[in-house]
């Protein structure tokens, strides 16, 4: 039975699973019925933090133009183009044996691409969620649903996994933002051009 959190939340990954070291992040949405005159196209992505809160490197972000972070603890599983259908829309596997020493945090977030452009937001957006479930056996372990009515954001922190006292644990934040993906990078220190 997956644990349901509340928004600002924590709980331990690995204090009941102590031999958890594959997990795949999912996140998922359905887009409610306004017409923007365009598809919605949102993106999960993932930012490796050091102790200070901020990337160490371009490397350490994510997404879907650089699916895999060279140490290999974490993976972007592609792009999904429309969010259409049940379950999870995109997902980022980690493996946390491979996570370098450095990285203290792992948010994970979405944005909505094209949003200004598109004239979209995530108060068109239903429905959306983070859950992580242990790759190995499948078994979903926690779900967060975002029960925040988002107006006028266009990116959104839905949780993130961090290091605490050698264990492995996760935070539910649901916090918006606007000025979609630009954003998110300045906040995390990641240089865009």
């Amino acid at each position: 039975m997956p644990i349901s959190l509340q928004k600002g939340q924590k709980v331990s990954l690995t204090k009941g699973n102590p031999g958890l070291t594959k997990v795949v992040v999912g996140l998922g949405w359905d887009v409610n019925s306004f017409d923007t005159g365009g598809d919605f196209d949102l993106d999960a992505a993932a930012f490796l933090l050091g102790e200070s809160g901020k990337v160490t490197s371009s490397g350490d972000f994510v997404f879907y133009g650089n699916l895999k972070h060279s140490s290999g603890a974490v993976e972007h599983l592609g792009d999904n183009l429309t969010g259409e259908g049940a379950g999870d829309d995109e997902q980022i596997r980690i493996d946390l044996t491979k996570v370098p020493d450095n990285i203290q945090r792992i948010a994970f977030t979405v944005t909505i691409y094209e949003a200004e452009s598109r004239r979209q937001n995530f108060g068109m957006v239903n429905n959306a969620f983070i859950r992580i479930f242990d790759e190995t056996n499948g078994q979903e372990m926690l779900r967060y649903d975002l029960g925040e009515d988002f107006s006028i954001e266009t990116a959104a922190v839905f949780g993130e996994v961090y290091k605490n006292n050698g264990e492995w644990k996760f935070n539910a934040i649901g916090s918006g933002y606007q000025g979609g993906l630009a954003a998110l990078c300045a906040n995390y220190g990641v240089d865009v051009e």
